[in-house]
């Protein structure tokens, strides 16, 4: 039986592949401490053929899919989107993502994962290769990047330039960012923790955020500093040193549950409109 400590030390990744899954810091945490929960009323839960890391992910995994719309391939609210918005939405299915999130992003090898969705390794790989067909027909973004490290930045524009997407500015400090942010008004903001200024890429961004909805990731060094309890946190994050497929893969969610939520509201309107 593992003790608090060992799951406690697991905790922040789950976090974060909840929220990532999700696309939301409250859903993502919710799905984390059902499967917490879980496992203190029966500790059984955890399956006894994959190391804790693994078999925490497959309770929230397990609870994740017990919710019907978890596992649709079209969601009821896009269903006033244009046939252009569908195409780039509703394409990206559920067990796809969730097998490319696991590879890319926590580092799971085919084996682990097709233990953690129940699907065949061979399946495994199909899907993986699926999600990043998918992806390749997302829509493209403007991209602010906000980094103090000139060579990092460098990195991280080729790769956000190679995924296709625009980087409309790079900003070393907060003031430059919120000027940055004025001007170009980007679709997704890629934001260090700890910036030029001796100033919070958190404090950055929540300057930005003030005046304007965009999707933003976070990139450090330590996740599990972010994500503690104890105050606002981040819900995408990448993890320095940084790699392509995790890039992609991060980014990829941060635009399509935006894009999602962009077109439920657009829904939401119309049926107050109608109404």
């Amino acid at each position: 039986m593992h003790n608090t400590n060992q799951i406690a030390a697991h905790l922040p990744y789950l976090r974060r592949f909840a929220r990532a899954l999700t696309g939301s810091q409250t859903a993502g945490d919710t799905y984390a401490t059902a499967a917490l929960e879980a496992i203190a009323v029966e500790p059984g839960a955890l399956a006894t053929d994959l190391d804790l890391n693994a078999a925490l992910y497959k309770v929230l995994l397990t609870i994740w899919g017990s919710v019907p719309a978890n596992r649709r391939h079209h969601d009821p609210v896009l269903a006033d989107a244009t046939p252009a918005d569908q195409h780039d939405i509703e394409q990206i299915t559920p067990l796809p993502r969730v097998c490319f999130l696991l590879h890319t992003v926590e580092g799971f090898s085919s084996d682990v994962i097709a233990k953690l969705v129940d699907r065949p390794v061979s399946s495994v790989r199909d899907l993986i290769d699926e999600a990043e067909r998918e992806i390749a027909t997302q829509l493209h973004a403007d991209v602010l990047i906000i980094e103090d490290e000139t060579i990092i930045s460098m990195d991280l524009e080729a790769l956000v330039e190679e995924l296709g997407h625009h980087v409309v500015g790079v900003a070393r400090t907060r003031t430059e960012a919120m000027a940055l942010s004025r001007k170009t008004t980007p679709g997704l903001i890629m934001a260090d923790i700890q910036l030029a200024d001796g100033s919070s890429g958190l404090d950055a961004v929540s300057d930005i955020l003030a005046g304007a909805e965009v999707p933003v990731v976070f990139i450090t060094a330590y996740p599990q500093r972010l994500l503690t309890g104890e105050r606002p946190e981040p819900t995408f994050l990448i993890t320095k040193p940084f790699q392509h497929e995790v890039v992609k893969s991060v980014i990829s969610q941060a635009l399509f549950f935006d894009q999602r939520a962009r077109l439920g509201s657009k829904t939401a309107t119309l049926v107050r409109a109608a109404s």
